[in-house]
Protein backbone atom coordinates (compact mmCIF):
# COMPACT_ATOMS: atom_id res chain seq x y z
CA UNK A 1 0.00 0.00 0.00
CA UNK A 2 2.85 2.44 0.16
CA UNK A 3 3.56 3.12 -2.96
CA UNK A 4 -0.33 3.14 -3.96
CA UNK A 5 -1.46 6.70 -4.70
CA UNK A 6 -4.33 7.52 -1.81
CA UNK A 7 -6.19 10.51 -0.82
CA UNK A 8 -7.89 11.03 2.44
CA UNK A 9 -11.73 11.32 2.92
CA UNK A 10 -12.22 14.53 2.98
CA UNK A 11 -11.48 15.30 -0.48
CA UNK A 12 -14.23 13.17 -1.45
CA UNK A 13 -16.62 14.32 1.28
CA UNK A 14 -16.10 17.90 -0.09
CA UNK A 15 -16.62 16.73 -3.49
CA UNK A 16 -20.03 15.72 -2.58
CA UNK A 17 -21.08 18.24 -0.24
CA UNK A 18 -20.39 20.49 -3.53
CA UNK A 19 -22.27 18.55 -5.65
CA UNK A 20 -25.43 18.46 -2.69
CA UNK A 21 -24.52 22.34 -1.91
CA UNK A 22 -25.09 23.70 -5.51
CA UNK A 23 -27.22 21.02 -7.07
CA UNK A 24 -29.27 18.93 -4.66
CA UNK A 25 -29.77 15.44 -3.64
CA UNK A 26 -31.07 14.53 -6.91
CA UNK A 27 -28.12 15.09 -9.13
CA UNK A 28 -25.74 13.62 -6.29
CA UNK A 29 -27.45 10.38 -6.43
CA UNK A 30 -27.27 10.18 -10.27
CA UNK A 31 -23.29 10.76 -9.72
CA UNK A 32 -23.09 8.24 -6.67
CA UNK A 33 -25.02 5.91 -8.88
CA UNK A 34 -22.79 6.53 -12.09
CA UNK A 35 -19.84 5.15 -10.12
CA UNK A 36 -18.93 0.84 -10.01
CA UNK A 37 -20.79 -0.41 -6.47
CA UNK A 38 -17.73 -1.10 -4.75
CA UNK A 39 -16.80 2.56 -5.10
CA UNK A 40 -19.84 3.87 -4.02
CA UNK A 41 -19.84 2.49 -0.81
CA UNK A 42 -16.42 3.49 -0.60
CA UNK A 43 -17.09 7.14 -1.64
CA UNK A 44 -20.32 7.55 0.36
CA UNK A 45 -19.07 6.06 3.96
CA UNK A 46 -15.45 7.34 3.76
CA UNK A 47 -14.36 9.24 6.98
CA UNK A 48 -12.66 12.74 6.24
CA UNK A 49 -9.68 11.46 7.78
CA UNK A 50 -9.24 7.92 6.36
CA UNK A 51 -7.12 7.37 2.92
CA UNK A 52 -8.64 6.11 0.54
CA UNK A 53 -7.01 4.66 -3.15
CA UNK A 54 -6.95 8.15 -5.48
CA UNK A 55 -8.75 6.06 -8.17
CA UNK A 56 -11.46 6.18 -6.26
CA UNK A 57 -11.98 9.86 -6.08
CA UNK A 58 -10.80 10.02 -9.64
CA UNK A 59 -14.46 7.80 -10.32
CA UNK A 60 -16.28 9.92 -8.63
CA UNK A 61 -15.02 13.38 -10.07
CA UNK A 62 -15.32 11.43 -13.96
CA UNK A 63 -18.74 10.67 -13.13
CA UNK A 64 -19.63 13.68 -11.91
CA UNK A 65 -18.32 15.34 -14.81
CA UNK A 66 -20.71 13.78 -17.24
CA UNK A 67 -23.45 14.88 -14.89
CA UNK A 68 -22.22 18.62 -14.46
CA UNK A 69 -20.10 19.55 -17.37
CA UNK A 70 -23.58 21.32 -18.89
CA UNK A 71 -25.15 22.91 -16.21
CA UNK A 72 -21.81 23.77 -14.14
CA UNK A 73 -18.65 24.24 -16.77
CA UNK A 74 -16.86 25.29 -13.85
CA UNK A 75 -17.97 22.54 -11.31
CA UNK A 76 -14.57 21.69 -10.76
CA UNK A 77 -12.86 24.75 -10.26
CA UNK A 78 -15.88 25.62 -7.80
CA UNK A 79 -15.14 22.35 -6.19
CA UNK A 80 -11.63 23.16 -5.62
CA UNK A 81 -12.39 26.49 -3.69
CA UNK A 82 -15.59 24.98 -1.92
CA UNK A 83 -12.92 22.11 -0.27
CA UNK A 84 -10.63 24.57 0.70
CA UNK A 85 -13.04 26.98 2.39
CA UNK A 86 -15.59 23.76 3.99
CA UNK A 87 -13.08 20.76 4.62
CA UNK A 88 -9.34 22.68 4.52
CA UNK A 89 -10.59 25.66 6.97
CA UNK A 90 -12.13 23.19 9.34
CA UNK A 91 -8.96 20.44 9.37
CA UNK A 92 -6.25 22.76 8.42
CA UNK A 93 -6.97 26.58 9.53
CA UNK A 94 -3.30 26.88 11.06
CA UNK A 95 -1.89 26.39 7.69
CA UNK A 96 -4.06 27.84 5.68
CA UNK A 97 -4.96 31.32 7.70
CA UNK A 98 -1.63 33.37 7.38
CA UNK A 99 -0.45 37.10 7.43
CA UNK A 100 0.44 36.65 3.67
CA UNK A 101 -0.12 34.42 0.86
CA UNK A 102 4.16 34.01 0.94
CA UNK A 103 3.84 33.03 4.79
CA UNK A 104 1.43 30.15 3.66
CA UNK A 105 3.71 28.82 0.02
CA UNK A 106 7.09 29.30 1.55
CA UNK A 107 5.61 27.29 5.49
CA UNK A 108 7.36 23.77 6.38
CA UNK A 109 4.03 21.89 6.97
CA UNK A 110 2.34 21.51 3.19
CA UNK A 111 -1.04 21.68 2.59
CA UNK A 112 -1.28 19.22 -0.37
CA UNK A 113 0.35 16.58 1.76
CA UNK A 114 -2.60 16.73 4.18
CA UNK A 115 -5.24 15.64 1.34
CA UNK A 116 -2.89 13.31 -0.52
CA UNK A 117 0.72 11.11 -1.32
CA UNK A 118 2.17 10.83 -2.61
CA UNK A 119 3.54 13.81 -3.94
CA UNK A 120 3.88 17.98 -2.91
CA UNK A 121 3.36 20.89 -4.46
CA UNK A 122 6.60 23.62 -3.93
CA UNK A 123 7.28 26.93 -4.80
CA UNK A 124 9.70 27.17 -7.86
CA UNK A 125 9.52 31.05 -7.80
CA UNK A 126 8.45 33.37 -5.30
CA UNK A 127 9.02 37.48 -6.11
CA UNK A 128 6.80 39.42 -4.33
CA UNK A 129 3.06 39.18 -4.97
CA UNK A 130 3.79 36.34 -7.44
CA UNK A 131 4.71 33.16 -7.06
CA UNK A 132 4.84 29.64 -9.01
CA UNK A 133 3.92 25.95 -7.40
CA UNK A 134 5.13 22.71 -8.99
CA UNK A 135 3.55 19.48 -8.59
CA UNK A 136 6.04 16.89 -8.25
CA UNK A 137 5.92 13.29 -7.30
CA UNK A 138 2.13 12.64 -7.76
CA UNK A 139 0.33 11.36 -10.76
CA UNK A 140 -2.91 13.08 -11.10
CA UNK A 141 -3.96 10.91 -14.67
CA UNK A 142 -6.62 13.45 -15.59
CA UNK A 143 -7.19 17.16 -16.27
CA UNK A 144 -9.85 17.52 -13.95
CA UNK A 145 -7.37 17.42 -10.90
CA UNK A 146 -5.39 20.16 -12.29
CA UNK A 147 -8.74 22.19 -12.51
CA UNK A 148 -9.34 21.52 -8.83
CA UNK A 149 -6.50 22.44 -8.02
CA UNK A 150 -6.66 25.70 -9.88
CA UNK A 151 -10.20 26.79 -7.75
CA UNK A 152 -8.29 25.50 -4.22
CA UNK A 153 -5.13 27.83 -4.73
CA UNK A 154 -7.48 30.45 -5.57
CA UNK A 155 -9.71 29.89 -2.52
CA UNK A 156 -6.11 29.24 -0.37
CA UNK A 157 -4.35 32.53 -1.50
CA UNK A 158 -7.45 34.61 -0.57
CA UNK A 159 -7.64 32.83 2.91
CA UNK A 160 -4.27 33.71 3.60
CA UNK A 161 -4.71 37.23 3.19
CA UNK A 162 -4.42 38.17 -0.69
CA UNK A 163 -6.29 40.42 -2.18
CA UNK A 164 -7.95 39.64 -5.48
CA UNK A 165 -5.59 36.39 -5.94
CA UNK A 166 -5.36 35.07 -9.52
CA UNK A 167 -4.25 31.68 -10.18
CA UNK A 168 -3.53 29.90 -13.72
CA UNK A 169 -2.50 26.97 -14.81
CA UNK A 170 0.43 27.78 -16.93
CA UNK A 171 2.34 24.21 -17.29
CA UNK A 172 0.39 20.56 -17.36
CA UNK A 173 1.40 17.30 -18.31
CA UNK A 174 -2.01 16.31 -19.66
CA UNK A 175 -1.05 18.97 -22.30
CA UNK A 176 2.49 17.57 -22.81
CA UNK A 177 4.66 19.64 -20.15
CA UNK A 178 6.85 17.40 -17.76
CA UNK A 179 5.15 18.80 -15.07
CA UNK A 180 2.23 20.56 -13.73
CA UNK A 181 2.82 24.54 -13.02
CA UNK A 182 0.36 27.25 -11.20
CA UNK A 183 1.09 30.74 -11.89
CA UNK A 184 -0.48 32.66 -8.66
CA UNK A 185 -0.82 37.20 -8.00
CA UNK A 186 -2.08 38.79 -5.48
CA UNK A 187 -2.27 41.85 -3.88
CA UNK A 188 -2.20 42.34 0.07
CA UNK A 189 -5.07 43.37 1.61
CA UNK A 190 -5.52 46.01 4.11
CA UNK A 191 -5.60 44.18 7.33
CA UNK A 192 -2.47 42.01 5.70
CA UNK A 193 -0.55 44.75 5.40
CA UNK A 194 -1.40 46.90 8.71
CA UNK A 195 -0.29 43.67 10.41
CA UNK A 196 3.00 43.22 9.04
CA UNK A 197 3.98 46.90 9.28
CA UNK A 198 3.35 46.40 13.26
CA UNK A 199 5.22 42.62 12.74
CA UNK A 200 8.14 45.30 11.38
CA UNK A 201 7.97 47.59 13.61
CA UNK A 202 7.77 45.62 16.87
CA UNK A 203 10.38 45.58 18.68
CA UNK A 204 12.80 41.57 19.05
CA UNK A 205 12.17 40.45 22.93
Amino acid sequence: MASETVTKGSTVRATLEYILTAHGGAVRDVVLDAVPEVVRHRVDSIDPTSELPYADLLALWRAADVVLRERDPEWMERSGAFSIESAGVRLYSGILRKRSPNEFLTQSVALFRRFYRPGDMQVVEDEGARAVLRLSGFDSEDALFCRRQTGGLRRALSLAGGDAPRVKHVRCVHEGDAFCEWEMAWSLDAASDRMDRRSVAAPSA
